[in-house]
């Protein structure tokens, strides 16, 4: 009979456990072993867990060397793989503290990096960037959109502030990115709770609109406190985030239909953006719907005069 290894393991261990590799990949075919890495295995039903994760990682972490991006992201607890990478297994992302060789090996993406110290922790005797260090490369790699969401993860996940990204923005003067992760870093937020409403947000502030408050609760008739993903409370302006996993039945729908007829009739605009409204004519679309509804509601304040004119009274827009 067929032995599960009970812990993760590579194809130089396969002696110790009695297997071929054409056993393991049988095994991984029929949902008993997985593959978290390129060359490194564990058993399926073992958690998923962060422990998990670097002990696989150091199986086939090269020496001198430190995982970071999306590698180290996935090490700290969070996806920022794309939806495409999901039925394969990516490269393991590492630099070479400068003065080392970068790794070359098939299922190892190298690269050299100057790192000090205070950018590398150890997780279960894996080297890896830190979260603050992570969080800032992978802001100035990905799309503007993505670049908020993982920033937006972070401060929730690790508690990474603006503070301590103006710390170490010096330190990225001139690198490719830069620009992004210094205009979106003061847009980063710990409530904002998926990807798409970060995307909301990157959208909303590309447009050079006012950023809204994310999860807002109001009281509503009929329905006792409600959340709102964005909001801009005082003008009774919401956006809404419609995701798949929540939004997706016709029980969820018809809930969503009920609670923003009550927040109409209660004076409120609500604006709802799905996964497909952030490009294009559909992205165009409901900004433009945005701003005119901040334009019409938030109009400084007029007095008329004896004359019959009108003098406008400055309004300081809420950011």
């Amino acid at each position: 009979m067929v032995q599960i290894p009970t812990e993760p393991f590579t194809f130089a261990d396969l002696a110790r456990w009695g297997l071929s590799p054409h056993q393991v990949r049988r095994l991984v075919d029929a949902g008993l072993l997985r593959r978290p890495l390129r060359g490194a295995y564990c058993p399926a039903d073992l958690p998923d867990t962060t422990e998990v994760r670097a002990c696989c990682a150091a199986l086939v972490l090269p020496e001198h060397s430190v995982v970071c991006d999306r590698s180290a992201a996935w090490l700290h607890g969070i996806d920022v793989l794309e939806p495409s990478e999901a039925d394969r297994t990516p490269a393991l992302e590492v630099v070479a503290v400068r003065g080392n060789n970068r790794v070359r090996r098939e299922g190892v993406y190298g690269g050299e990096r100057a790192l000090l110290p205070e950018d590398v922790c150890e997780l279960f005797g894996v080297r890896v960037t830190t979260p603050l260090r992570t969080a800032c490369d992978l802001a100035c790699l990905r799309g503007r959109y993505s670049a908020l969401a993982v920033l937006d993860a972070f401060a929730r996940v690790h508690g990474v502030t603006l503070k301590e990204i103006e710390r170490i923005l010096p330190r990225y003067r001139r690198r490719r990115g830069v620009v992004q992760l210094r205009q979106l870093a003061p847009a980063m937020s710990p409530q904002r709770e998926s990807t798409g409403e970060s995307f909301c947000a990157a959208a909303i502030q590309h447009a050079g609109l006012p950023l809204p408050t994310p999860q807002v609760w109001v009281d509503l008739d009929g329905f006792g406190r409600v959340r709102l993903d964005h909001a801009y409370e005082e003008l009774k302006i919401a956006v809404e985030y419609d995701g798949e996993e929540f939004h997706t039945t016709e029980a969820d729908r018809e809930r969503d239909r009920q609670r923003r007829a009550a927040l109409e009739a209660a004076g409120w605009l609500v604006i709802v953006v799905r996964k497909h409204d952030f490009t294009g004519a559909a992205l165009d679309a409901w900004l433009g719907r945005l701003r005119r509804a901040l334009e019409e509601r938030d109009r400084p304040y007029r007095r008329t005069y004896p004359e019959g004119q009108t003098r406008e009274r400055p309004h300081r827009r809420r950011n």
